[in-house]
């Protein structure tokens, strides 16, 4: 088990093997409900970073914090992507810098084709994978172009997400319940999108009630518990301690 207590402050360019990401000592609020309490980690280029921890545990809210959405509310603490203070940064300054965030609700817009919800997500730059290129990942979803994304399955809904992140120019790709509320014959599917995403070497953070799953996608580990961070591993590591997975992950 390590700790990030030591992080050093980034500089202008991420040499090979250094961290990609940085979140040091963050603390964010609902008001004044105090959810994320001192949480630290690092993700290499590259890495997918299982962010785990049971229900109320602080990962969403983790999550939301790293991606400079409204809330909550960050009160404290840095994060660093390469060399820019993500800490000091909007929502859509954050995007623009390359951070895409799926978020547990996929966020399709109603009224709009499947190819016009990735239409929308290009109208501006930076932009990212060609409509060719994700119909060539998500055949589905070529299948299906001119649909109306609401009436999509969830599972397809799930991939025009992933889509519509990926037809930006993503540094960091966040994502936030991605099995929620599939039939195991879809998490399968988008089990199968992560990993050609792996390939591709998308540097990626993964908040995941399915903890195993996660982790045999995961190259690394954070558990969240009460709103800090009680283990930073290798994936591996909490695969193969049952007594850990069962006190905090309950699995």
């Amino acid at each position: 088990m390590t700790t990030t207590d030591t992080l050093e402050r980034p500089g202008t360019k991420t040499p090979e093997g250094a961290p990609f990401l940085i979140v040091r000592d963050i603390h964010a609020y609902y008001g004044e409900s105090y959810i994320v309490q001192g949480v630290s980690f690092e993700v290499r280029k590259g890495e997918i970073l299982a962010l785990l921890g049971r229900n109320g545990a602080g990962k969403t809210s983790t999550l939301r914090s790293v991606a400079r959405v409204g809330t909550p509310d960050l009160k404290q603490g840095e994060i660093w992507l390469e060399d820019a203070p993500v800490h000091k940064m909007k929502a859509h300054e954050a995007a623009r810098h390359g951070i895409a965030l799926v978020p547990e609700d996929r966020r399709i817009i109603a009224g709009l084709s499947v190819e016009e919800n990735l239409d929308l997500a290009q109208i501006a730059p930076p932009i990212g994978w060609s409509k060719e290129r994700i119909f060539e990942l998500f055949p589905r979803l070529g299948e299906r172009r001119r649909q109306e994304g609401v009436t999509l399955s969830g599972g397809e809904q799930q991939m025009l997400a992933v889509a519509r992140a990926l037809a930006r120019d993503v540094k960091l790709f966040l994502l936030d319940e991605p099995y929620e509320g599939l039939a195991p014959v879809i998490v399968q599917e988008i089990e199968r999108t992560l990993e050609q995403i792996k390939e591709i070497g998308l540097t990626t953070v993964i908040v995941e009630q399915n903890a195993i799953a996660a982790l045999h996608l995961a190259d690394r580990a954070i558990i969240l518990d009460m709103g800090q961070v009680v283990f930073d591993g290798s994936a591996r590591e909490v695969l193969d301690n049952p007594e850990l997975r069962e006190q905090y992950l309950a699995v």
